[in-house]
């Protein structure tokens, strides 16, 4: 399973409504494998059904270029992309996105 937050380090508040689309690599080309919203708390538990996904190198893509423009902030990152590789599938990716109008962060969360 895979799953992610957003932090908004600058506000210390969730990132909500935030889009998110996650991809992963088919030998050269990317399959949408969900995509979704973020909730109140800044959550999307939903990007993958519960359960094994397949090992592989995924992207996840966060827009925050809207959630930025509406709390009046003129963020430098339109979009943040994150790329990771999962070896076992049965494990449970967290990868949350600590965001701030001119900066980043992530690891890998539980």
């Amino acid at each position: 399973m895979i799953t992610t937050h957003v932090l908004d380090t600058a506000a210390g508040r969730p990132g909500k409504a935030i889009a998110i689309e996650l991809e992963r690599d088919d030998g050269g080309s990317w399959q949408r494998v969900g995509a979704g919203e973020t909730d109140d708390d800044g959550r999307l538990r939903t990007l993958t059904p519960v359960g094994p996904v397949a090992a592989g190198t995924y992207r996840i893509r966060f827009h925050t270029g809207a959630y930025l423009a509406a709390h009046h902030q003129a963020g430098f990152f339109p979009v943040v992309e994150i790329q990771f590789t999962v070896v076992d599938g049965a494990q449970h990716y967290h990868v949350p996105l600590l965001l701030s109008p001119y900066g980043y962060s992530t690891y890998r969360g539980s």
